[in-house]
């Protein structure tokens, strides 16, 4: 099998061991859909990406996203470490500040921003939106909250690439110490082709103001550590209802403290609506891999 460079980050992170784990495989062109599915499988992180060739000059790079059990169309953190993996990996430089990045879910633009000196990666995120899930789910969502103390905003289910139910409880207090049915969860996001299920609250901490889990029990993940694509939905779902917390349609996520993984999600929405995510990465593990 050819040996290839590997990358493992921490997305998200001002501190290795910090925010979620992602696994960088650079090289991998000659790799099928299925071995590519097998080696996410074996590294069992959130998600693992695959470094390939673009398909069209507009991109910088493509990546294919994968979790332990399916392949993801877009994900936050794998994106937001991609274009600082390939930025550390000597593949291409900036123009102006900006990259684009090639996945499933089409070219999405990445601005680079520096700061103290480090590499900082904001990507815009496909359009969210709102998906009409109808009354068939209603009583799988009322068991999988049942108990939890909720906030205004009623449970969704939205899409910006995978699905996942947004549920907004009554502030940070209840969102940290939510005890998931993960059994309940599960049943919903499986009857419903969701990812997962993520739960939100209002923070009046100084360094952060929201605070963010998600589950994924379905997907092998009972609690996923820091997410890109639930802290974007749930930008879109906020900008709808005219409730983004912040300045100027900016805030900062806190999400993982329940793990041990203490992530900080830097969440911007512009004066077009659209959803940029972005914050630190560390570099934890440099080596290659048999695959």
């Amino acid at each position: 099998m050819p040996i290839r460079p590997y990358l493992q980050l921490d997305v998200f992170a001002d501190r290795p061991g910090a925010g979620n784990p992602l696994g960088v495989v650079f090289d991998a062109a000659d790799m099928d859909s299925a071995t590519m599915q097998a080696y996410a499988a074996w590294a069992n992180l959130s998600e693992t990406i695959f470094f390939l060739p673009p398909t069209t000059p507009a991109a910088d790079y493509r990546v294919r996203i994968f979790t332990p059990r399916q392949e993801l169309p877009f994900a936050g953190h794998p994106s937001v470490g991609a274009a600082w993996a390939a930025l550390d990996a000597g593949l291409l430089q900036p123009r102006e500040g900006s990259l684009v990045q090639e996945c499933a879910a089409g070219l999405l633009p990445v601005r680079i921003e520096q700061r103290d000196g480090l590499r900082v990666p904001h990507v815009r995120t496909p359009h969210a939106s709102r998906v009409d899930a109808g009354d068939a789910h209603h009583n799988a969502v009322e068991i999988a909250l049942q108990g939890l103390a909720l906030g205004q905003l009623a449970p969704a289910l939205w899409n910006n690439g995978p699905n996942w139910w947004l549920v907004e409880l009554a502030d940070d207090d209840a969102v940290r110490r939510m005890q998931p049915d993960l059994a309940a969860i599960a049943s919903l996001t499986i009857a419903s082709d969701a990812v997962g299920l993520a739960v939100f609250g209002r923070s009046p901490h100084a360094d952060h103001q929201l605070a963010v889990r998600a589950f994924c029990p379905a997907d092998g993940i009972p609690e996923d550590p820091v997410t890109g694509s639930v802290n974007a939905s749930i930008a879109a779902l906020m900008h709808s209802t005219g409730t983004l917390p912040g300045i100027d349609g900016r805030y900062v996520a806190s999400q993982g403290r329940e793990l041990g993984r203490d992530g900080r999600v830097e969440v911007q929405v512009d004066a077009e609506g659209e959803v940029w995510i972005g914050g630190q990465v560390q570099a934890v593990i440099r080596g290659h891999v048999d695959c």
